[in-house]
């Protein structure tokens, strides 16, 4: 096992330490926090909750696990699960891709009964860890498996509604009816926020007889802030007035552009308003916290969860857009509501990909 230092992170939900009952190897540094004020209910939870005394661990996808994107959300998910359940929980950086697997490894190895990996960069490694360790149950946060081993969860979001949902919104919003994309490492998941989003657009397009026009730009990176920067500054400078990023770290580029631009941007997984007010138009919330403590807590209360694929979006409550909605109209966001309910029941169905982009396209021109 490789030495860590101060990258293995423990929290507990007990407020007080209990001496020796440390499970982390001895050449592992492990860094303990404790919540701090929690109520006698927490409390209580945390020594007789159904995760007391046992151990789940995460390992996020490149750009550390505060990258105020998808990673970040999945460990706030862990945190809500330690409140909840009073399990321990930690997690392990990996620097490169070459760590993840050795990473989940040292998880399992340090106790964990349940491992989380985060983002298909990782799929293959945790599929590998979990066939050398059937003893131990490991979830992933973006991939699904053709075949699911008994121990293994796959966690999928319907990215393209939120998607959409923003799309919506900056096509309405648009004064240039010019509107922009910038995505990460392009993949089948890019594709569900790409072709959401602009089927989103050419809705709001078609309802308000705008001739809407998107760009899509990649990155080729998911941590490369100043080249998101770049690109974004292209794109404002080339007309488009609003931008949806999906590029998680890489993306904090696109809003600093927006800035510096006074232009709007669209956050992506969480809300990112906070990193710049008053040009963050709204986000694409994928809410990574919601199925990994729903998922983790189904686990320790028994339930069979391993050997399928589970599939999250409006309908389970964990995608969708923020409540507050300071940089567009109450209208706007009434009418995004009453999208959320067209696509729960059938009467939108929002393309994931090129193929039914092209004939929501074509249903889209029929309609007129």
């Amino acid at each position: 096992m490789k030495e860590f230092t101060k990258k293995l992170l423990l929290i507990t939900g007990i407020t007080f330490i209990l001496t020796g009952c440390n499970k982390a190897a001895d050449d592992i540094e492990v860094v303990r926090v404790w919540p701090g004020e929690m109520g006698i209910e927490n409390a209580q939870v945390a020594l007789n909750g159904p995760g007391a005394g046992r151990m789940a661990g995460l390992v996020p996808d490149i750009g550390g696990i505060f990258d105020d994107s998808f990673n970040q959300g999945a460990w706030e998910g862990m945190e809500a699960l330690s409140l909840s359940t009073g399990a321990n929980i930690e997690y392990l950086e990996p620097e490169t891709a070459d760590e993840f697997q050795e990473d989940l490894q040292a998880l399992a190895d340090n106790g964990c009964e349940l491992c989380w990996g985060v983002g298909y960069s990782c799929a293959d490694a945790l599929l590998e860890v979990a066939k050398a360790n059937e003893d131990v149950h490991f979830a992933i946060v973006d991939n699904a498996y053709d075949e699911v081993p008994d121990n293994v969860t796959g966690v999928v979001f319907r990215a393209q509604e939120p998607s959409f949902l923003v799309g919506y919104i900056a096509g309405v919003t648009t004064r240039t009816q010019k509107i922009g994309f910038v995505g990460g490492v392009s993949s089948e998941l890019l594709d569900q926020f790409e072709y959401g989003y602009k089927a989103g657009a050419m809705y709001a397009a078609s309802l308000f007889s705008k001739d809407m026009q998107v760009e899509v730009e990649y990155l080729d990176s998911f941590t490369d802030a100043q080249k998101g920067k770049e690109v974004a500054e292209k794109m404002y400078d080339g007309g488009c007035d609003v931008i949806f990023h999906a590029a998680g770290g890489a993306g904090n580029g696109v809003i600093e552009a927006a800035e510096a631009k006074r232009r709007y941007v669209i956050g992506v997984d969480r809300d990112q308003s906070y990193l710049a007010p008053r040009f963050v138009l709204t986000s694409a919330l994928k809410n990574v916290n919601v199925a990994v403590e729903k998922v983790s807590t189904a686990y320790f209360l028994g339930e069979e969860i391993g050997g399928r694929n589970m599939s999250f979006g409006l309908t389970e409550g964990a995608v969708g857009i923020p409540d507050k909605h300071p940089n567009f109209r109450d209208e706007i966001y009434d009418s995004v509501l009453n999208l959320e309910d067209k696509i729960k029941s059938g009467e939108i169905k929002v393309p994931a990909n090129e193929e039914d982009y092209k004939q929501f396209l074509a249903d889209l021109e029929e309609k007129k």
